[in-house]
């Protein structure tokens, strides 16, 4: 059987951007997190707070570096297995990736560094300067990534000659149609995974009756952040949905699994979409309501699959379920808010064990919703690598062989087995070690300075001793 180089390819990439996609997701919404922290600690100087940074900082520093790693193998396949692409969409993409490098990375390490080690040797407003300023990095970096990704789902400000793209507008390029949507959907969902983990691991330890005090006031917080945020995450979904029915309706059609145009279309909760003979099975749906979700008309027009020509289809039933797992999701999220709400009285939100364990289970719920949303986006716009100008065989190298493909695959495969069963080794010990073994640390020892020392000050200081 001859190996498809192109489909091995796809499979690869899915694979490496997958894997690495849960760590960003993570670390943004951590990020924010422990500023808040820190910033609470400084208002209040209660040592609970502190207590909760320093725990977390270490979760955040371990997710980070396997971040880190993961993510330096997507840059080589864009040389090795789509060297068409990157040859076309050099003139702009190669300057979006380095700037993300050169205005987001560098400042997340320089400044991780204070956040890890400069807790003893900074001022405490410093120290919270230095989490603001990594959790803006993460932002930063995630801005410049989703502007590419945008671009290749909304392309502009830019045009196609002589088989290169060339920009003609940067603002137009940088922020295009699809941006804004994407960017606060990234941003919302990375808020939610945060305070999902935190109520869950929070959860854990409170059913274990371990650190209950700073436990319980981080699953407060995170709890109200849950509230807010998966309400609005709803709102911002239905907006970037209008916003994709108006610039990729085939992908909005095989979201909805409507395969003819056709007015009040219903919303299907389940269905076995057929490919091959352009149609569902087993349909059970709710009559008009897609219609009126995309549209805001009963009778409003969904555009079909069959809109286009066979080749031009995305995998139907991939993008179908894949956007019904991410929107299950999002509920459960919602249900998890109200009820976080309705135990607020008398305190039982902290002390309701079935509340508790469904938390646990629910912390790897937004995980498995960002790789959903992750493959309606990339899957639903299939056969496109650049919509409507460039598809996935065009962009393609030239000379690779399905031999070359499977043996990389393989190998990114196995490196990152490594690397994540490595990370998960650490992540398991600090989790296991908990807050407890952190009482006696520096900051109950030493004097934090009021301001940075000079080597002047410390060579007198010595000199007296």
């Amino acid at each position: 059987m001859e190996l498809d180089p192109l489909f091995l390819s796809r499979l690869q990439f899915a694979f490496v951007v997958c894997f690495h996609a849960i760590f960003p997701v993570f670390t943004i919404g951590l990020a924010s997190f422990i500023a808040f922290l820190e910033g609470m600690y400084l208002r209040t100087a209660n040592p609970l707070w502190v207590k909760l940074s320093r725990f977390w900082t270490q979760v955040f520093a371990v997710v980070f570096g396997m971040g880190v790693v993961s993510g330096i193998v997507m840059a080589f396949q864009f040389g090795t297995n789509w060297s068409n692409f990157s040859y076309a969409g050099s003139n702009f993409l190669g300057p979006v990736l380095s700037y993300e490098v050169v205005t987001a990375f560098f400042l997340e390490a320089a400044f991780l560094g204070v956040l890890l080690f400069g807790r003893d040797k900074v001022p405490a407003g410093v120290h919270l300067f230095a989490a603001c300023m990594v959790a803006l990095g993460t932002f930063i970096s995630s801005f410049w990534i989703l502007s590419a990704n945008s671009w290749m789902q909304t392309p502009a400000g830019t045009e196609l000659r002589d088989g290169m793209v060339h920009v003609v507008s940067w603002s137009q390029a940088l922020i295009n149609p699809s941006f804004i949507y994407r960017f606060s959907h990234m941003g919302l969902a990375s808020f939610l995974t945060g305070s999902f983990v935190v109520a869950g691991v929070s959860a854990w330890y409170l059913l274990r009756k371990r650190e209950v005090e700073a436990n319980r006031k981080a699953l407060s917080v995170s709890l109200w952040m849950i509230l807010l945020l998966a309400p609005v995450q709803a709102v911002v979904g239905d907006f970037h949905g209008l916003n994709t029915l108006e610039h990729q309706p085939i992908k909005v059609a095989a979201m909805e699994g409507n395969w003819e145009r056709s007015a009040g279309v219903p919303l299907l909760l389940f269905a076995w979409p057929d490919q091959a003979a352009q149609t569902n099975h087993l349909e059970i749906g709710i009559p008009k309501l897609a219609s009126f979700i995309l549209t805001h008309d009963w009778e409003g027009e969904v555009p079909g699959v069959t809109d286009v020509v066979a080749e031009e289809q995305p995998p139907v039933w991939i993008v179908f379920w894949a956007f019904r797992v991410m929107v299950l999701i999002g509920l459960l999220m919602i249900a998890a808010g109200l009820a976080g709400l309705f135990l607020r009285r008398g305190g039982r939100y902290w002390q309701t064990p079935w509340f508790l364990h469904a938390l646990r289970l629910m912390s790897i719920s937004p995980f498995i919703a960002v790789l959903a949303g992750w493959v309606v986006t990339e899957v639903g716009r299939a056969p496109w690598l650049i919509q409507n100008v460039m598809t996935h065989a065009e962009g393609l190298t030239p000379s690779l062989t399905g031999g070359m493909a499977l043996f990389s695959l393989i190998g990114y495969i196995t490196v990152y087995a490594v690397v994540f069963s490595a990370g998960v080794y650490y992540l398991m010990r600090v989790l296991q070690d908990g807050m407890e073994e952190r009482d006696t640390q520096a900051d109950d020892i030493f004097e934090r300075p009021s301001r940075p020392m000079s080597a002047t000050q410390v060579q007198f200081e010595q000199g007296g001793q």
